[in-house]
């Protein structure tokens, strides 16, 4: 198992994305750098697979922008939700375990790309 490197403050310097990232079994989704760095520093591809396979869901996939929240618990369970941007909840799913190294992390979602907020 790699260390995990993710610090709150690394993730002020995404801004944009130079690549497009393809999600590797939801092809049509794609991710900026900064969300791959989120998947890579603190070993959270799994959480970019949560978000990418939960458009197949009516409900999420009809809000064509999407809110997505960690929140990471002391005991080291989560929730993850995913809202339209005005607090309406659309999914949510308790995580049993998770090493993310932070308390949480909030994604957007929207054209079939997901991205941190200072990259919208």
């Amino acid at each position: 198992m790699s260390q995990k490197t993710l610090k709150i403050e690394d993730l002020q310097q995404f801004t944009g994305t130079e690549v497009w990232h393809r999600h590797p079994i939801a092809r049509k989704i794609l991710y900026t750098d900064g969300a791959e760095h989120v998947a890579e520093n603190g070993g959270a591809y799994w959480l970019l697979d949560e978000i990418a396979f939960a458009q197949s869901i009516r409900t999420v996939a009809s809000e064509e922008f999407q809110v997505w929240n960690l929140k990471v618990e002391e005991d080291r369970t989560a929730l993850l939700t995913c809202d339209d941007g005005n607090s309406n909840i659309r999914f949510s799913k308790r995580i049993e375990f998770t090493d993310f190294p932070l308390d949480g992390i909030r994604f957007y979602f929207t054209g079939n790309v997901i991205l941190l907020p200072s990259e919208y």
